[in-house]
């Protein structure tokens, strides 16, 4: 079994608590140097990307350059989700690491700033995004600026439509994003530079109740996570470790993936049913029906 991507949560501990995101339940851990290579070392035959992402701001990992590294290492190209707020301080270290292949921008969270504290200033913050897309853009790392924070209508609010006209001057970007938003989910705006664009999802949840137990998800079948704890779920969207297929520091990352719980959900997906109570709660996955 091959995963386009496995998600591997460095650290669940953000600088930030936005409306969007999941409540945590789980004790707030960062992953060490010795268990973030066991991981890798473990998962190296399954895939050639990792993530970090799930929940957490992995900028804040204290020893991030040797996660990097150790990556380079293995030869895994690694893909990272930020608020951006600590880019200022960590773009060197980024644009140093030749094992960094992706950066998506969570640019949404822009709105979460409360703009009357004075520590933060929205338009530097909305600058130093770009000014890092351009400086990756010459260093041949993808950069995707995510707004995803449209309503039920894939329609922007006025920040974001505010901060859309903007990136069109940065990036002499000749078309209309506004626009662009209701035919595409992403644009090009230079080379390796994206903007994407969705709605703002509810994350699955056992107390949201029973949606569906039909339909299909790139879970168990392109991509799977590991949460900070070593515990590994079948999707990234599992933030609490509901789907626990067992702990990678307790049993081989192999024999979980192969366990017959893991197999159910991979089985079920492929017959376009959710093998699991969480997974029929999950609105995410019906837009992998519209693909």
């Amino acid at each position: 079994m091959r995963f386009k991507r496995v998600y591997i949560e460095i650290s669940n501990i953000c600088n930030m608590n936005c409306s969007f995101c999941s409540t945590i339940k789980r004790e707030k851990r960062i992953m060490t140097v010795d268990e973030f290579d066991n991981i890798t070392t473990q998962i190296r035959p399954f895939s050639d990307y990792v993530y970090f992402h799930v929940k957490g701001e992995p900028l804040l990992h204290p020893q991030l350059d040797r996660l990097f590294d150790i990556c380079h290492e293995k030869k895994l190209r690694v893909n990272l989700t930020t608020n951006g707020t600590l880019l200022p301080k960590k773009k060197e270290l980024l644009f140093s690491k030749p094992a960094l292949r992706q950066v998506n921008l969570s640019l949404h969270s822009f709105s979460e700033h409360d703009v009357s504290e004075k520590h933060f200033d929205e338009e530097r913050y909305v600058n130093s995004l770009i000014e890092f897309a351009k400086q990756a853009s010459q260093k041949k790392i993808i950069t995707v600026l995510r707004l995803w924070n449209l309503d039920d209508n894939h329609t922007a609010d006025e920040k974001s439509l505010a901060i859309m006209k903007k990136i069109e001057r940065e990036f002499s970007f000749t078309g209309d994003l506004a626009h662009e938003m209701q035919e595409k989910s992403s644009v090009k705006l230079m080379p390796y530079t994206f903007i994407s664009w969705d709605e703002q999802f509810e994350w699955p949840s056992l107390d949201s109740g029973y949606y569906s137990e039909y339909g299909r998800c790139h879970g168990m079948r392109d991509l799977i996570a590991i949460l900070a704890d070593g515990t590994v779920v079948p999707c990234c969207l599992d933030s609490n470790g509901i789907v626990n297929l067992g702990n990678v520091f307790e049993k081989s990352f192999d024999d979980i993936i192969n366990s017959p719980r893991a197999k159910a959900i991979t089985e079920g997906f492929r017959n376009q049913r959710a093998a699991e109570k969480l997974c029929r709660t999950c609105t995410y996955r019906t837009r992998f029906d519209r693909m």
